[in-house]
């Protein structure tokens, strides 16, 4: 990437150069129908009526900052501070296209290596600045919000300039890059040896490898390539208290392995500036299709018969009667129609959609896999759709955010939860956070849409992703969705059953959004000790206050 920084707001997913992803008029008279929104349009409000407050950055840190950074990577105008205030949550983007109540921080500071990163938060110590580490800006739970905590100003850092490939070793398949490097520019970069990461969030058209590492990311493949905890074979850190390396070896006995403190941490214990991942071979086949299963409860039990017997695709994603709906609506009336007649032919009831992808590296191994997939499926009754409408999940997977913005506009409250658990409990936690969902979200008498996924599935468990789309309060849009997350929330934190319980994050991690549940998950011991880890690496509480620890 070159130093020239895009300074523009990125206040919304069209605006990070992939296109818009406009709906159907059929999909907007479904949703109007079902739902009440695109009664009447919500435009956002222009940037340049955001209200900015005035930087409070010290006239002093600013000209140590310039003097280390060079004048056109210390960005203090309103523009440049907006357009690193916040995340992609509902919440985010409610307060920036009304224009009001938005954190915004007081400067940003744009360092080209790990070594600048050090001495900047040096530099903040020095300042009593907080400090908030930015990549993407795709954050969910409010993990990147410009909190100011009990400093005198907070400063971003955005490592956008970190995006180097440094090194790719092609005989131990690791790769070492820069924590700032886009995703989208990491399989690029990767490719160019014969490789792949193989991680494919939601988020993947802006997220970046060291968020990825900060908050502990799953990709749609995670069923193949794993969580990207596993694939991270090393960090670099800076910390107020100096550099910190983990990782040097593929195995060690060596105590705890300390790398998990830095892997989930949020930006609280030191910005990560380098990660050593696993890489594989980029695949040479690729294959994906779909099937349809009777009933939520037959899928996820098909789900678990794959988890089990070690026939899961590399993606394997199953949609609750609700989901599948709407993703039959989205792709249009004629293909819907056409769909549910086949559907019925079948004596299926219920819809739930099962997209299958597999990775491999020769057509045998391919045919191998998809054999112990299908094998494995016989016993439940479904209807195969073929590879269409698996590739059409493909190919616009990743147009869900930027579809977010359309439906903003129509007046609509879209938003995700997540949680995992067990198999033994997995359908009450769903019924139990769909339940708290349409309770806190219907409005005028208008229930929300609330969809359901399983995205990833373990031998013992699976996650649990939630989209909610439904009308939203024009009086208290933040209000409605606040008690709507808090009910589901603790929803999940009260489900008990034979093995254990819900988490409160798969793969969205904490920041403020969940921190209030934390000391319920990990006991107030696990506290006292990631409080002991900070107070160690981060003595002053520069580091990213008001996330992650309670």
């Amino acid at each position: 990437m070159s130093d020239s920084i895009d300074h523009t707001l990125r206040g919304s997913w069209t605006q990070s150069g992939a296109g818009s992803a406009r709906l159907s008029a059929h999909a907007v008279r479904w949703l109007r129908q079902r739902t009440g929104i695109g009664a009447e349009t919500t435009p956002a409000v222009p940037s340049s009526l955001v209200d900015v407050p005035e930087s409070a950055l010290p006239s002093a840190a600013r000209a140590d900052l310039v003097e280390l950074l060079g004048q056109e990577h210390v960005l203090t105008e309103p523009a440049q501070r907006l357009g690193r205030a916040g995340g992609m949550s509902y919440s985010d983007l409610i307060r920036r296209r009304g224009g009001h109540d938005v954190a915004v921080p007081d400067g940003v500071a744009v360092p080209a290596d790990p070594e600048q990163v050090q001495l900047v938060l040096e530099l903040c110590v020095r300042h009593d600045l907080a400090v908030v580490a930015f990549g993407g800006g795709t954050s969910v739970v409010g993990g990147v919000g410009a909190l100011r905590g009990d400093k005198v100003a907070v400063l971003v850092l955005d490592l956008a300039r970190l995006s180097r490939l440094i090194s790719v070793d092609p005989v131990a398949h690791v790769a070492v890059l820069q924590a700032g490097t886009r995703a989208p520019e990491a399989e690029e970069l990767l490719a160019a040896h014969g490789f792949t990461l193989g991680h494919f969030p939601q988020s993947f058209e802006r997220a970046t490898i060291g968020g990825f590492a900060a908050t502990r990311s799953a990709g749609q493949a995670s069923s193949g390539y794993g969580r990207f905890e596993s694939m991270v074979e090393g960090v670099r850190l800076a910390t107020p208290a100096g550099e910190w390396r983990l990782g040097t070896a593929p195995a060690s006995a060596a105590g705890p392995d300390l790398r998990q403190l830095a892997i989930g941490s949020e930006g609280t214990l030191g910005v990560i500036t380098e990660v050593a991942v696993r890489v594989r071979p980029v695949p040479v086949e690729t294959r994906y299709e779909a099937v349809v299963l009777d009933g939520w409860q037959a899928g996820a039990e098909a789900v678990r018969a794959l988890a089990q017997s070690r026939a899961l695709a590399d993606v394997t994603r199953l949609s609750d009667e609700d989901e599948s709906e709407v993703q039959f609506e989205l792709s249009g009336a004629a293909k819907s129609r056409a769909l549910r007649t086949l559907l019925r032919t079948r004596r299926i009831a219920e819809p739930c959609l099962l997209v299958l992808g597999w990775h491999a590296a020769t057509r045998q191994e391919l045919d191998e896999r998809r054999e112990r997939t299908f094998r494995a499926l016989r016993r439940f009754r479904s209807v195969g759709l073929g590879r269409r409408v698996g590739e059409s999940w493909r190919d616009n997977r990743f147009s869900g955010p930027r579809q977010r913005d359309t439906l903003l506009d129509l007046g609509a409250c879209v938003e995700t939860l997540e949680t995992a658990t067990y198999w033994s409990g997995i359908s009450e936690l769903r019924s139990s956070v769909r339940a708290a969902l349409l309770r806190n979200l219907e409005v005028d008498g208008r229930r929300p849409v609330v969809m359901c996924h399983i995205s990833h599935a373990y031998e013992t468990g699976a996650s649990l992703y939630f989209t909610v789309m439904g009308l939203r309060d024009g009086q208290d849009p933040l209000g409605q969705w606040d008690r709507a997350k808090r009910a589901a929330t603790e929803a999940i934190a009260d489900s008990e059953h034979a093995t254990g319980r819900g988490t409160i994050t798969h793969h969205h991690a904490v920041g403020t959004d969940h921190r209030p549940w934390l000391r319920e998950e990990i006991g107030g011991l696990g506290v006292e000790v990631l409080a002991a880890v900070k107070r160690t690496v981060d003595p002053t509480g520069v580091l990213n206050p008001g996330k992650l620890i309670p």
